[in-house]
């Protein structure tokens, strides 16, 4: 590779990892500090204890179906920072926090972003998004049932976690899985994961009230006894929407200026400036879109929520200086490894790495097309990213292979989300949310055994599939 070309590709990717990657952490991030400054945080807290004190109950609310509506709206690592924030908050150990968080946001990555990882691999082979994402949901069907399980197994540090709780997590992955799969199929690629979550929210929520049992006291949280948090006088309607106002208005923000909302998305999307970077062959002009990016309606969201919560601007200012210190460290990991992604993507190291793995399978490719997916979100950081990759990749594979390739198509997407687990940028992200910037080492080694666990689960089901479709 020439060198003015890896210094262009290295000055590309780190202008995408400033705008838009780093822009929707550092905004995220910055929300949730900003409730924590307001003391609206302990409101939050105190709501969501009211559901349950069950430390495991709580988890599947915040990291498994907030997480997951997260990821589904915004993706870009919010799904990890603010659920770990959140549960740090309630004073769950940090490490353990990103650890839960990374494993939770694994299989909702798929159609994160109001679906762009699974439209993008439709888009760049050729395929129909609605059969490329049934195909996904139903390769993905017996991770998200499981999921739920290995958190409650993460939380308890062995299968005992779920005792007394068994049939909550069962119906916590089922909530989520079958209302993924009716609108994957019956709307589009665009929503499964955020109708997903949702009903995975209130069905986790439903279930531990109207199943309710004693209390286990090795799973209340430790400090939920603080007056603040055990109040019984009802908070009122006007407080509460005040305490979740930064995160109800990201809802509203994310989603009216989606591509679901044309007449708002259309105009804000045209406020761009295209720049060409890259020198080398196949360059194309990186965009950066100005207003229609999460990072940007994630600020506002903050502002706008900071000032109905009785902040003062120069307080605003404050947490903003102290979030962009926080954060320095983080800005420059995920910078790196996103020019590193880049200079790998252009040089054709990647694409190398997959040909070989190709060349050397033959007849049980499907095996390992998961694990190709994967590598494509370690390097990268990105599904997405995956998916522009590899999936040409894929189903060139298939057409060679004589196998379906709506179906290759999607295990690339789908092995691309085991790959978010152990991603240098997205353990950045969590270990700048949980405030545990040094021990990466640390959740990378509580992390990867669920990779590997996923790859493998995910290869035998794209294997076996292919015989039944």
């Amino acid at each position: 590779m020439p060198l003015l070309d890896a210094l262009t590709g290295t000055l590309e990717g780190a202008a995408m990892g400033i705008w838009p990657i780093c822009l929707v952490i550092i905004a995220a991030i910055f929300t949730y500090n900003l409730t924590v400054h307001t003391k609206h945080m302990d409101l939050i807290k105190r709501m969501l204890t009211s559901v349950s004190r069950d430390k495991r109950i709580l988890i599947l609310i915040i990291a498994w179906g907030f997480g997951g509506f997260m990821e589904g709206m915004a993706g870009f690592g919010t799904a990890v920072a603010i659920p770990a924030s959140i549960l740090c908050g309630l004073g769950i150990n940090p490490i353990f926090a990103a650890t839960v968080c990374l494993v939770a946001n694994a299989t909702p990555t798929a159609f994160g972003s109001i679906g762009i990882p699974t439209i993008t691999a439709a888009s760049v082979s050729g395929l129909d998004p609605g059969s490329v994402a049934v195909a996904v949901v139903l390769q993905l069907a017996v991770l998200v049932i499981l999921t739920p399980f290995l958190m409650m197994i993460m939380t308890g540090g062995s299968i005992k976690g779920l005792k007394g709780i068994g049939l909550i997590t069962l119906l916590s992955g089922l909530g989520f899985i079958l209302p993924e799969y009716l609108t994957a199929k019956f709307v589009g690629a665009e929503l499964p994961v955020v109708i997903g979550s949702v009903c995975s929210m209130v069905v986790t929520i439903l279930s531990a009230k109207l199943l309710k049992r004693k209390e286990d006291p090795e799973y209340i949280l430790e400090g939920l006894n603080d007056s603040e948090l055990t109040k019984k006088e009802p908070l009122g309607l006007k407080k509460a929407v005040t305490a979740w106002l930064p995160f109800l208005l990201i809802l509203v923000f994310l989603l009216v200026t989606s591509s679901l909302v044309p007449a708002i998305h259309d105009p804000l999307a045209s406020v761009k400036s295209s720049v060409q970077i890259y020198t080398g062959a196949g360059a194309a002009p990186y965009t950066f879109t100005w207003l229609a990016t999460p990072g940007v309606l994630i600020f506002l969201a903050a502002l706008i929520g900071g000032k109905a919560q009785g902040a003062s601007w120069g307080e605003i200012g404050m947490v903003l200086k102290d979030t962009l210190i926080q954060m320095s460290k983080t800005v420059l990991t995920i910078v790196s490894v996103l020019a590193t992604a880049k200079v790998m993507g252009y040089s054709g190291m990647i694409s190398d790495i997959a040909a070989l793995i190709v060349a050397v399978t033959g007849s049980f490719y499907p095996l390992v097309a998961p694990l190709i997916g994967s590598i494509g979100t370690f390097v990268t950081g990105s599904a997405t990213s995956s998916s522009v990759l590899f999936t040409g990749l894929q189903v060139q594979t298939a057409h060679t292979l004589g196998m379906n390739d709506v179906w290759l198509a999607a295990a690339n997407t789908v092995g691309s989300t085991a790959g978010k687990i152990i991603s240098p940028q997205s353990i950045a992200i969590a270990v700048a949310a949980t405030g545990t910037v040094g021990k990466e080492s640390k959740i990378l080694n509580g992390s990867i055994k669920y990779f590997i666990l996923f790859i493998v689960l995910y290869g035998v089901i794209a294997f076996t599939g292919l015989r039944f479709i």
